[in-house]
């Protein structure tokens, strides 16, 4: 994360819509970083940390765009992002950059675009990659599709609250590049629960598993940052379960239109919905492992 180039010109005003999982630390940084800050979100509540730190909390989403440079959201789906922002019409200053960071997938980026047409938005896909902890550390990295005249703007604020940023030159590409990096998250964690499920009704340590691995070409951080979240029941969600199942939706829609079938996402998909239905929708995503155990 790097602020110089945000702190050596006029700092654009944000209005921030949506403070929840990852809403919250990327406001956090956006404050620290000397950025005035006007933050909404459905639940107030979940906003209030922002106005301690300095943030001006809005009652509505019109109040928090109004008269800001850069609107950013950080919602749910194409759906809610597309409510909120109609909620605001009329009170966004003439050409607002719009940061649009949910992952809306394919379908959903093509409706949020021409929803900015109409609002009269310079729209910039930019989904992210990272959970709660790399948002807290400023260290997402960022996927950004929009107008080269965008970038100025929008560099320095993705500096802020990423990496490193990829920029994509086709309108959509940076939702469909996120699509591609969950299906491969989405099978590396399906992976994960699958070989320790394994492991356990073989009558082995599941642990063993991952001191396998550990070090090897097969090995990851996630692998055993995961791994142990699983055998350790902790399911404080970095990455929420419901969410994860969102995006399944997502990439088998998207790989449906482009007349593909995505085995593994399919089968994560049908764990993710027997972990939701036995009430574990609210925890980390890794609570998929619960689904794969015998009844």
């Amino acid at each position: 994360m790097t602020t110089d180039a945000v702190m050596n010109v006029d700092a654009p005003t944000i209005a921030l819509l949506g403070t929840g999982t990852m809403g919250l630390p990327i406001g956090s940084n956006l404050i620290r970083a000397g950025l005035p800050l006007r933050a909404w979100n459905r639940n107030a509540d979940k906003a209030k940390p922002l106005g301690e730190q300095g943030a001006t909390v809005a009652a509505s989403p019109g109040d928090a765009v109004s008269g800001a440079d850069v609107v950013i959201t950080v919602l749910y789906d194409a759906d809610s992002v597309a409510e909120v922002m109609r909620q605001a019409a009329g009170r966004f200053a003439p050409s607002v950059t719009w940061i649009q960071l949910t992952t809306v997938g394919v379908e959903g980026a093509e409706q949020l675009a021409e929803l900015a047409d109409e609002l009269g938005l310079v729209y910039v896909d930019s989904p992210v990659l990272g959970t709660k902890q790399p948002a807290q550390d400023g260290a997402l990295v960022v996927l950004a599709a929009g107008p080269a005249e965008a970038r100025p703007t929008c560099q320095p604020i993705f500096d802020i609250i990423g990496s490193r940023t990829i920029w994509l030159d086709r309108p959509g590409a940076a939702s469909k590049l996120k699509l591609v990096v969950n299906a491969w998250v989405l099978a590396m964690l399906e992976g994960i629960a699958e070989s320790l499920t394994l492991a356990e009704g073989l009558g082995l340590d599941p642990k063993l598993f991952l001191a396998a691995v550990r070090g090897g070409g097969t090995d990851a951080p996630y692998v055993q940052l995961k791994g142990n979240g699983m055998l350790e029941g902790d399911w404080a969600p970095a990455f929420g379960l419901s969410n994860a199942d969102k995006d399944a939706r997502l990439i088998l829609r998207a790989a449906e239109s482009a007349g593909l079938r995505m085995a593994i996402t399919e089968a994560a998909h049908e764990y993710f919905e027997r972990a939701i239905e036995a009430g574990h929708g609210d925890k980390d995503m890794s609570a998929t492992y619960l689904a794969h155990q015998p009844s």
